[in-house]
């Protein structure tokens, strides 16, 4: 008969253990210090913004060096002990992966995320926290599909410096990519609730 602790136990996968269960798997799943985590499914809104700001970074960068990943992409956060799939990520220095799978993303430069009700939280809490780790990483961006609101952080040093952008005609500037884009883009053809 087996115990509750070697359930728990059995429950504790390694790394090695999660991707290649992940890379079978039909849906994508994050891995934080052990454990694997279901990622839910993502909105009509969710997905509109997502896709324009891809499509405004890969037309800013297509003829330089730097390249724009959409959510399908995983990220690595070695110091944390997380594997996660950001909304849009960017990469200007030669990109560098986990492994030969090409996969698995070590330096992104910016990371995006699209902020749902059940992982807003965990996106300015834990997964900021971790993803300050990277050396790499040089500006985060958290925008929100409820309301017009894009939340940018530019490192500084050892600090993250925040600016909030609210209105359809701010455009804000992704420093360390020379790249600016518009809210009005952002939102294109995303409808709000009157709550």
């Amino acid at each position: 008969m087996e115990t509750i602790e070697t359930a728990a136990a059995q429950a504790f996968l390694t790394p090695e253990e999660y991707l290649a269960k992940e890379r079978k798997a039909l849906t994508k799943s994050e891995y934080r210090n052990g454990q694997i985590h279901a990622m839910p499914g993502a909105s009509r809104k969710h997905n509109l913004i997502t896709t324009h700001v891809v499509g405004e970074l890969y037309i800013q960068l297509r003829d330089r060096s730097c390249e724009v990943y959409p959510s399908d992409m995983r990220v690595k956060v070695s110091a944390a002990g997380l594997y996660t799939y950001p909304d849009v990520i960017v990469v200007c220095d030669e990109p560098r992966f986990d492994d030969t799978h090409f996969d698995t993303l070590l330096n992104p430069t910016v990371l995006i995320e699209v902020l749902s009700p059940s992982t807003a939280a965990y996106d300015r809490g834990d997964k900021f926290a971790a993803y300050q780790k990277l050396d790499s990483l040089h500006e985060y961006v958290l925008i929100s599909q409820d309301r017009v609101c894009v939340e940018h952080y530019l490192r500084q040093g050892q600090e993250w410096d925040l600016t909030e952008f609210r209105s359809l005609s701010d455009v804000f500037h992704l420093v360390s990519i020379r790249c600016a884009l518009s809210l009005q883009a952002i939102y294109a053809k995303v409808q709000f609730s009157e709550a």
